[in-house]
């Protein structure tokens, strides 16, 4: 049975519907985020990077990350979407970009080059589409993100 080896709570801003999670060592990204980004399916693995469609145009979402020792179970709750993907993280660890900068925190899968299968879910979807339209709101969406090694 797999066992988390972390997690980590990260609030993030979410800006022209779109975020990111990127290898930290941008300098093996062919393309760095937001370039080749536009709002459609929920997630789209790219080299070395996870681009996210957020519901909401402008606003913080709360993003969990796990990392797991190997597939983890899905959380229990009532996800809106739920999206698979893979990942080849040369620096082992992650930044968080929105689509007009950084975040000043980065996420720590590992010590080293690993690539990692991860499935993101995310609920409070409806509501922050119409509630982001009226202000900017904080931690209505919710992402859950498990990172696993690949086999």
């Amino acid at each position: 049975m797999a066992e988390m080896v972390k997690q980590q709570e990260l609030s993030v801003f979410v800006d022209y519907f779109g975020l990111c999670l990127r290898d930290a060592d941008d300098a093996r990204l062919p393309a760095l985020f937001p370039d080749g980004y536009e709002p459609g399916p929920f997630l789209t693995a790219r080299e070395g990077r996870l681009d996210v469609t957020s519901a909401g145009h402008t606003h913080w979402a709360h993003l969990t990350v796990q990392v797991w020792d190997g597939m983890p179970p899905k959380p229990i709750g009532d996800w809106e979407e739920d999206s698979s993907a893979s990942l080849f993280c040369a620096a082992g660890k992650l930044q968080v970009r929105g689509v007009t900068g950084p975040m000043p925190e980065q996420v720590t899968l590992s010590n080293g080059p690993a690539k990692w299968s991860v499935r993101l879910l995310c609920t409070g979807r409806a509501e922050v589409a119409e509630a982001a339209n009226r202000g900017v709101v904080h931690d209505v969406e919710r992402y859950t993100a498990q990172f696993w090694p690949a086999p």
